[in-house]
């Protein structure tokens, strides 16, 4: 959510634009952006607090690949869990150490009853599964069912993208 509009100069969309693709690899990546955008180390840190303060960046975060990680069943478990409850036992979900995201969302009447989504990474099923049974303990009786969706494939995830205008002004 953005606090207060901001606007981003040349060398905020010269940031952005170095750091679009993961930070590098490296011991000091955000030296390695300050000597690729011509400024300072202190200057990228300074530039995106900044941005992350006015919600233009959402987070910096490392995203691992966790089937290369030897995680091979990675599922999203759905929970279908009493409105009254599913906030306080969403945070308590989330906290768990093998949990690496989880949020609510709305249930659709007829459809699809679940509104607690938590996902989780197991080396194998019998793990997944343990944990699933783990946050199911967890939510108690105000669980009213819930299932595992296990991942298929990899989807290429990314972070803020930079659109620059054509010269012709498109």
């Amino acid at each position: 959510m953005m606090t207060q509009p901001i606007l981003l100069d040349a060398t905020d969309r010269a940031i952005v634009t170095a750091t679009q693709d993961g930070l590098p690899l490296v011991p000091d990546p955000y030296g390695a952006v300050a000597d690729r955008v011509g400024t300072t180390t202190e200057d990228v840190l300074a530039r995106m607090a900044r941005m992350l303060a006015a919600g233009v960046i959402r987070r910096i975060g490392a995203v691992p690949n966790h089937y290369r990680l030897g995680f091979r069943a990675n599922g999203m478990t759905v929970w279908d869990v009493d409105d009254a409850r599913v906030m306080a036992l969403g945070e308590a979900v989330g906290a768990l150490p093998f949990v690496s995201h989880c949020y609510l969302r709305p249930r659709l009447p007829e459809v699809w009853p679940y509104n607690l989504f938590a996902m989780v990474h197991g080396h194998d099923r019998d793990e997944a599964e343990a944990q699933a049974a783990e946050i199911r303990a967890l939510l108690g009786d105000a669980c009213r069912g819930g299932e595992i969706l296990y991942s298929t494939k990899i989807l290429k995830k990314t972070g803020l993208r930079l659109r620059m205008a054509s010269a012709l002004g498109g």
